[in-house]
């Protein structure tokens, strides 16, 4: 099968371009191993951190606490196992933050470890393309000036065709930033 057979069995939407098609596969693919390589206990965290940040959350909570309020208030016939003030209620609401804080913090770790790869693939990139543009622009302007096109003699040209110094922009961020 040739390379192009193969790109053309990757494209669904003849308005995008193939590089795009492969682009939005590589990143299904990406996210795909992701979720792989997630641990038993990380897709339990996230489990429990996707019920809690929702409204059935809430609503389960609604419930349970006005039933254990009205069963232990005496609205509810039967045995009163938790009188006001409600400490067994408030040991278990306090365990279940402290659990549910814990799982939420373990998703949000997880997913910051994942947002700082895109940003290095972000920087990755961005530095590429830097590199590529500066190099475009050097043989344009060289193009242009053989051709002796006016433009190509302007001065920022020449900064803009400069190697960007990456280590001393970042120093210059830092200092702005102190």
């Amino acid at each position: 099968m040739t390379k192009r057979h193969e790109l053309k069995q990757i494209r669904n939407n003849p308005l995008l371009a193939d590089v795009i098609e492969r682009n939005i596969q590589t990143m299904q693919e990406v996210r795909s191993a992701e979720r792989a390589r997630r641990t038993p206990q990380d897709r339990l965290a996230d489990a429990l951190t996707r019920f809690s940040g929702n409204m059935w959350f809430v609503y389960v909570h609604v419930v349970w606490f006005s039933w254990w309020i009205a069963d232990n208030r005496g609205w509810i016939p039967g045995r009163v196992f938790d009188p006001f003030p409600f400490g067994l209620l408030t040991l278990v609401v306090s365990l279940e933050a402290i659990f549910l804080a814990t799982f939420v913090l373990i998703s949000q770790n997880r997913a910051a470890a994942l947002a700082d790869m895109r940003a290095d693939l972000d920087l990755q990139i961005d530095l590429l393309a830097e590199y590529e543009v500066t190099q475009l622009l050097r043989v344009t302007t060289a193009i242009g000036r053989k051709l002796a096109v006016q433009e190509c003699e302007v001065p920022e040209l020449d900064e803009l065709r400069a190697a960007v110094p990456i280590s001393e922009v970042i120093k210059e961020m830092q200092q702005a930033g102190d």
